[in-house]
């Protein structure tokens, strides 16, 4: 069952420094059908101006993806942590019991990205920080986990949730496949290009909210940059 949200019908802030699109409802933009996805909270699609950024503001009890689409993004927290994520690489912040941070963009081409929120399993965790490379190549043609749960999966930025995110990379025509699970709720949105599951099309930036499904297949119509969330409903 795929349910699918255009990308021009999302929710739109434009605040001159920063352009961004909300698959849920997030500030000034509130639709009481959209306020989340099973443990999944917010999907923004970022465009942050050279030389801006968020200054330093607080979160607690989130786990907070920052998928980098193209440019980069510095980071800073209250705990000591720095440190610089490009295109191609994911950020994970565990706001956990409290945590401090700003995030800019130092250089000089906008940055775009992908920022997802996803609620903790509890609230209380100890709050971190990190980043690492996912290099598209990797990809390429399959499903990558970036940040994940789940212990089993040791290459991936951990988070405290059960959930996953993924990346995949897709040729033209190529089709990919996730053991998504019936009784789980998956949100994919095309970073690239577009794709089809079910017989419906998904374009570049659009959001396409699955459930009641146990393989999820994704064909691409051309090349194409995927992510996906996969959580608890």
């Amino acid at each position: 069952m795929i349910e699918i949200r255009p990308f021009d019908r999302l929710g739109h802030a434009n605040h001159g420094w920063l352009d961004a699109r909300h698959h849920f409802s997030f500030a000034s933009y509130h639709d009481p059908a959209r306020m989340h996805w099973g443990a999944l909270r917010v999907w923004n699609d970022d465009m942050i101006a050279p030389g801006t950024g968020f200054g330093t503001h607080p979160h607690r009890d989130m786990e907070i993806i920052t998928y980098v689409r193209e440019g980069a993004i510095t980071h800073q927290d209250s705990l000591g942590n720095t440190g610089r994520t490009e295109a191609g690489d994911v950020q994970v912040m565990s706001a956990g019991t409290g945590i401090r941070h700003s995030e800019y963009n130092r250089d000089d081409v906008p940055t775009r990205l992908f920022q997802i929120w996803i609620m903790p399993d509890r609230a209380g965790h100890a709050p971190s920080w990190g980043t690492r490379a996912f290099p598209r190549d990797d990809r390429a043609g399959r499903f990558v986990v970036l940040a994940s749960g789940s212990r089993d999966d040791t290459d991936a930025l951990p988070i405290n949730t059960d959930a996953r995110v993924l990346g995949a990379t897709l040729r033209k025509d190529q089709v990919v496949e996730y053991p998504l699970g019936a009784g789980r709720l998956g949100y994919l949105v095309p970073a690239r290009g577009a794709v089809e599951i079910e017989g419906m099309r998904v374009g570049e930036r659009d959001g396409a909210a699955i459930s009641a499904t146990d393989i999820l297949r994704v064909r691409a119509l051309e090349d194409a940059e995927v992510v996906l969330v996969d959580t608890v409903p």
